[in-house]
């Protein structure tokens, strides 16, 4: 375990991010009952998206945000600032609606990389965002067959511009000790999350879109929002609520909220980078189970982060972003094992935040139109880019709907309207991920010390159990 004292750690206050920038000041709340074209429950990048491609697209239309916090609370404003390509589910809908379905699926996902680019470039949103692609390391015998696999069935998806690298490629791209392989993607950037929300929130009500912070919404049911100060009545609904979505009534089991956690470095020293390199600035990820995601920031420190604890007792989320003791630890562990040179690094910040996930892990955009219920969600840790698609999906939908425009490439994905089963009652649900969790880790572990280049039977039953594959 790490020796140098955590003392000084900011430990919560929502996120290293927001520290950076200052925690907004709430809009105003919803002042009493109102009505809308469009009502979005979430002020995250889903909701926001959501808004910005609607009043772009129909800019008469009349639509209302809502926010329990500030726009950028929950995981838009803590995530590991990966802009990337992955998407949930792809192999699951590619055996429920055919191969093909599924690479269309793949090169949306490829095409929202430069889209989030692009518009945050016309809207001059400076989020900090370096298009270095994605590189995914492998430590372990298991790891490095694992990682051959993942690339090969990338390339299966039509990620033709995907590259494979050896022990002595990847050092030439970062010094990641006891890598021995990796796989690199540019469909990738790094971005600075809270910069990107915070930026966004602002072109959306300067496009005339009304948002309403401080303004939970306690139930969603066809055309009414209910909140405490009032309800907004529309013909359409849209719940964006990723990882919080169990606070609403009637959608506790609907997605599990995950949590992840992460820790900041004090800007790193040009002595420490000479070690590292990581000049392309690619975000870092590995090939372990309990998987890692790390940045380099744009003021030259590390950020990374991985699952610590997974899941409270009854789909319960945290308020302000704290972290266990415990979960700190084990990243600045994970840090320094990855770059010795850290070692003495001080840690400047803490944080953790939750994400949503369905029983098949299986990211989704619905629009029910016999009663003008719609969502997106899902994403399993992978939102940033995917709530871009889902958003432009959703603007697709209620076009259609409304009689507006017609069908339209994004309204055929295979992940529009897909349908999952609930998760399992407490305590059955708590017991099941943390089982699961455990065996993961313990999967890691086991795979650390063997020299055999087949995943750990532990992990596989494991995966069956949760639904992964």
């Amino acid at each position: 375990m790490s020796t140098v004292s955590n003392a000084s750690t900011v430990n919560g206050g929502i996120s290293f991010w927001y520290a950076q920038e200052g925690t907004p000041t709430p809009r105003e709340p919803l002042p009493g009952d109102a009505s809308a074209d469009v009502c979005i429950v979430g002020g995250g990048y889903t909701g926001l998206w959501t808004a910005y491609y609607l009043k772009k697209a129909v800019p008469f239309l009349n639509i209302t945000v809502l926010e329990a916090k500030f726009c950028g609370y929950g995981a838009s404003g803590r995530n590991g600032g990966w802009l990337y390509n992955g998407i949930a589910g792809r192999e699951r809908y590619a055996k429920l609606h055919g191969h093909d379905a599924a690479v269309r699926l793949q090169k949306a996902m490829n095409e929202t990389v430069g889209e989030v680019v692009r518009a945050a470039a016309e809207e001059q949103i400076d989020a900090d965002i370096h298009q270095g692609g994605v590189l995914e390391v492998a430590h372990t015998p298991a790891q490095l067959a694992r990682l051959k696999d993942f690339h090969s069935v990338e390339i299966a998806f039509g990620e033709t511009d995907r590259v494979l690298r050896g022990a002595r490629e990847t050092a030439e791209r970062i010094r990641v000790t006891g890598a021995v392989g990796s796989t690199w993607t540019p469909h990738g950037a790094r971005l600075h999350p809270a910069k990107l929300v915070k930026g966004l929130a602002d072109a959306v009500e300067a496009l005339g879109v009304t948002i309403h912070e401080s303004t939970p919404v306690t139930e969603i049911k066809p055309k009414h929002a209910v909140t405490p100060y009032g309800t907004v009545r529309a013909p359409y609904i849209l719940r964006c609520t990723e990882g919080f979505t169990a606070g609403l009534k009637g959608l506790k089991r609907t997605w599990l909220p995950m949590n992840s956690s992460m820790i900041a470095t004090e800007p790193l020293p040009a002595r420490i980078w000479d070690t590292i390199g990581w000049e392309g600035r690619e975000t870092l990820g590995d090939m372990a189970h309990a998987y890692l995601y790390a940045q380099r920031t744009a003021d030259d420190r590390i950020a990374i982060g991985g699952r610590g604890y997974p899941y409270r007792y009854g789909s319960t989320t945290d308020h302000d972003g704290r972290t266990q003791p415990a979960t700190i630890a084990a990243l600045r562990d994970l840090l320094v094992r990855l770059f010795p040179t850290t070692a003495g690094a001080r840690i400047d910040h803490a944080w953790s935040g939750v994400l949503g996930v369905p029983r098949d892990w299986c990211a989704t955009v619905t629009l029910d139109r016999s009663t003008g219920l719609g969502w997106a969600g899902g994403y399993v840790g992978s939102g940033v880019a995917t709530a871009n698609l889902a958003a432009r999906t959703l603007r697709d939908l209620i076009q259609q709907d409304s009689g507006q425009a017609g069908p339209t490439d994004l309204t055929a994905l295979p992940w529009v309207n897909h349908r999952v089963r609930r998760w399992e009652p407490e305590p059955f649900r708590w017991l099941g991920v943390h089982g699961l969790y455990a065996a993961y880790r313990a999967a890691d572990r086991r795979e650390t010390v063997s020299p055999r280049p087949g995943t750990d039977p532990i992990a596989k039953a494991a995966d069956r159990i949760s639904g992964r594959h």
